[in-house]
């Protein structure tokens, strides 16, 4: 049996041993959890609203970096990824259902986002602020990001499965020139929307390196979620066995560990810049989060971000060990919710943590509504890109 004709007889196994298997215990987490976050509203709406902000946004930047890894695999020529390439596709198909989501989110808050110098007389150089955080201004540039997110995300991904039916090969090089587009505009609009939906609950406080800190977290959680359902998939009779090897999952961990550091870098560069010029306007961010309860939660969200998959995955048989590997991911993605956390709650619910029902209903709706979309996305196409020039390479593939 040749390759192509192994790779064939897949589909039939991912349908029996992973859609059936997961599916009842994902719709009991998203129903579960989205019912007691209803029950909330009546309670604590700002609190719920706090943690569908958390949730959505996490969403999106999982779809979005699912989108982004295709992005900079194609322009960068790599063909390593191509055997498993159906699993960020089906994070970028995510996109439309994630963004709709954060923009009614946003939409419930969105007279809140809007701002004004709270003092008589001249708005001073507060001027630009106020228009940019004007509430309709504010909304339309949120649906022009979702929407080129998730056209752009749309035709790269259309374009792979094109490539199934047709056989050609050229079509890889077109995808080159949109993956390129994609990055241009990802790169503006990425920026912009984390300071418009996260940094714009502190309309006082500003910093410069927000978006490429929020990409930082963004990278680093999209290469756990890559990790975790490459594992899954290959397990047992699934559809990615035999195909998605220890290499893939070496070369995987090595961007994992080295996107930790980065985030770890850029969250101290901000740190240290601002906490050496002690400007008030800066230090107002820090001072909530790293005195009083705060501290050790931001204490946490670096050992979960930095410490614990730096250190663990610094050897390189760990990063070729799949129990190993799936147990950093998971703890990455919790310290990406985390991270998040410390980023709204201060701002919409005070200077005192609160983690209880809502928070754990939030979390339930989330892994439930990701795991059923991502596995929905996956199982409606080939679990490989049959037609792709590079699949030998990446089925064959050795990092040496």
């Amino acid at each position: 049996m040749t390759t192509e004709e192994s790779l064939a007889n897949t589909q039939h196994s991912f349908s029996e041993a992973s859609v059936t298997r997961h599916n009842r215990l994902l719709q009991r987490l998203a129903i579960g959890g989205a019912v007691v976050l209803a029950c909330g509203v009546a309670i604590s709406a700002e609190r719920v609203w706090s943690n569908l902000l958390v949730a959505t946004f996490y969403l999106l930047t999982i779809a979005l970096g699912g989108a982004l890894f295709m992005a900079l695999t194609y322009v960068s020529g790599g063909g390593w990824h191509v055997a498993f390439r159906r699993i960020p596709e089906a994070m970028a198909k995510v996109l439309p259902v994630a963004g709709a989501a954060i923009l009614v989110v946003l939409g419930v808050r969105m007279s809140h986002y809007g701002w004004q110098h709270d003092w008589h007389g001249d708005a001073g150089t507060f001027w630009f602020k106020e228009l940019w955080l004007t509430p309709s201004f504010w909304a339309v540039r949120a649906v022009i990001y979702v929407l080129l997110w998730s056209l752009l995300a749309s035709w790269l991904v259309a374009r792979s499965r094109r490539q199934d039916r047709t056989g050609d090969a050229a079509i890889t090089g077109g995808s080159v020139r949109i993956s390129a587009l994609f990055l241009a505009v990802y790169a503006v609009t990425f920026s912009l929307a984390s300071a418009d939906w996260i940094m714009a609950l502190d309309p006082m406080w500003f910093s410069t390196m927000w978006g490429v800190y929020n990409f930082a977290g963004m990278i680093q959680a999209a290469l756990a979620v890559v990790i975790i359902l490459g594992l899954v998939l290959r397990s047992h009779d699934g559809p990615l066995h035999g195909v998605f090897n220890d290499e893939h999952l070496h070369d995987l961990g090595k961007l994992l560990l080295g996107f930790s550091c980065f985030w770890v870098y850029i969250w101290f560069s901000q740190y240290m810049l601002i906490w050496y010029s002690n400007i008030p306007e800066e230090t107002s961010y820090f001072i909530t989060r790293t005195h009083g309860p705060w501290g050790p939660i931001v204490v946490g969200s670096i050992m979960l971000n930095w410490v614990v998959p730096f250190f663990v995955l610094l050897p390189k048989p760990a990063k070729r060990n799949a129990g190993v590997m799936m147990k950093v991911a998971v703890v990455v993605l919790i310290g990406r919710w985390v991270d998040l956390y410390v980023m709204v709650f201060p701002s919409t619910l005070g200077e005192t943590p609160v983690f209880g029902i809502w928070e754990v209903a939030s979390i339930s709706c989330l892994l439930g509504v990701a795991g059923l979309l991502l596995f929905r996305s996956f199982a409606n196409a080939s679990p490989v890109p049959r037609h792709d020039p590079f699949l030998p390479e990446s089925v064959h593939y050795h990092a040496g």
